[in-house]
């Protein structure tokens, strides 16, 4: 399979792919576009708070009242008249006929919204909001503090506790994670593993999806422009479709090298100092694991979405019959993202051996946690036997499909090509 006519059709891959437009631009601009969306991320959720909100907190005695204005008395937004927030007290059918009369001022907005807290609350903590946005998470998050510990004051205020027992009382419990090494050491934890897992997973994610769709829309071209039949004339389908794949890995190898370059600085120099709470705990193992993976996702995915491309025509029945080979990266992606809360539950363990999860879920994995060594080398042998397992059914599939031509074929049709002989 490789010989000097595959290694033909590699260079001509690789000339096509590096010098391409796209691809210079596109392997300058994700790691921009990486950076770029966290801190989309967080000037998003730094104005998506309302601006200068004007709140009525209604509660149903005086003390409540009382209390709650002491409290938000005490916060930045209201010492700076960023929030405007007026106090009543009333009975719920008091407060039921106030909310009647305030329902034009809430639907035009003059009142961003109505807080009420009934005296339940001092046993349930359940608060109401009334407005025409009440889902204004934002705007939760400010105001829950001040409501709890004005409730909790209330609560703890005969019991003859120091204002020293109330303050204990109502802090929360803050758990800082270490992280325990086989090399002996003991490190906090921070944020910058969590940050790297979202990071090599969305860059392994795109990367599939955008190779993998390039080149099944290449090989939908080349069928439909009749370019493969010159091809094919001094290459086998073999050899073609091993050139292609082989092309397209390189270069996409090459341009990921090129995005984890500022990773492998931070990781193997001075020269960048991080946040203590933002230190990536990775070495340049994990760097060239992360590659060695990528290498193989990226020979088992290309390889697959080829074959899709060379059993269609056109772009558009392409796109329908890729949908499976979609879900194959989209449910291990989401998967991987879902391992903050926990990467050595049973379904991270067990779909990071599975065949064709793995190839994502390990790595997303590898950054949170020690993954032993034996569990990296059943992943390396599965996503490998995989490799090999599927490559000839994709030979037979693509080297039928490359030549026919007409009519969309049925997937019995292409099951009977797997079944063909020689």
């Amino acid at each position: 399979m490789f010989n000097r006519r595959t290694l033909a059709i590699i260079k001509r891959e690789l000339k096509t792919k590096l010098m391409n437009k796209s691809f210079i631009i596109m392997t300058i601009l994700v790691p921009v576009f990486m950076f770029g969306l966290i801190g989309v991320q967080v000037l998003i959720y730094s104005v998506s708070e309302e601006e200068n909100p004007n709140l009525i907190m209604v509660s149903e005695t005086e003390n409540i009242t009382k209390r709650l204005k002491n409290e938000f008395d005490e916060y930045a937004e209201v010492k700076l008249g960023n929030y405007r927030i007026t106090y009543e007290t009333l009975d719920s059918s008091s407060f039921a006929q106030s909310l009647n009369d305030l329902r034009g001022d809430l639907l035009n907005e003059k009142v961003t919204g109505i807080i009420y807290v009934p005296q339940k609350a001092m046993v349930n903590k359940n608060v109401r909001y009334y407005s025409s946005n009440p889902s204004n998470r934002a705007l939760f998050d400010k105001i829950r503090p001040g409501i709890n510990k004005a409730l909790i004051n209330i609560y703890f205020e005969d019991k003859q506790l120091s204002r020293e027992d109330v303050e204990f009382a109502r802090d929360n419990v803050e758990i800082t994670g270490f992280r325990v090494t086989k090399d002996k050491k003991v490190e906090e934890e921070g944020h910058g593993n969590l940050i790297a897992l979202f990071l090599f997973s969305l860059l392994l994610y795109m990367a599939l999806i955008f190779s993998g769709q390039s080149t099944m829309l290449s090989v939908v071209e080349e069928k439909s422009n009749r370019i493969v039949e010159v091809l094919l004339s001094s290459a086998s389908s073999t050899e073609l479709m091993a050139g292609k794949v082989i092309g397209t890995v390189i270069t996409e190898v090459i341009q990921m090298t090129i995005w984890l370059l500022p990773v492998v600085m931070l990781v193997s120099t001075s020269w960048f100092v991080l946040p203590t709470e933002f230190m990536l705990q990775l070495d340049m193992g994990y760097i060239l694991y992360f590659l060695f993976n990528y290498a193989i996702a990226l020979l088992t995915f290309v390889g697959l979405f080829a074959t899709v491309g060379a059993i269609f025509d056109n772009p558009q029945d392409a796109q329908s019959g890729v949908w499976p080979l979609m879900m194959l990266v989209i449910i291990p992606f989401l998967i991987a993202m879902s391992l903050q809360s926990n990467p050595q539950s049973s379904v991270a363990k067990v779909t990071s051996l599975l065949p064709f999860t793995s190839l994502i879920v390990m790595p997303a994995r590898f950054v949170l946690v020690n993954v032993p060594t034996w569990e990296l080398a059943l992943s390396f042998a599965i996503n490998l036997a995989v490799l090999f397992a599927i490559f000839p059914i994709a030979g037979k599939i693509y080297r039928v499909g490359i030549l026919v031509t007409g009519k969309k074929p049925k997937w019995s049709e292409v099951r009977k090509w797997v079944m063909m002989k020689g």
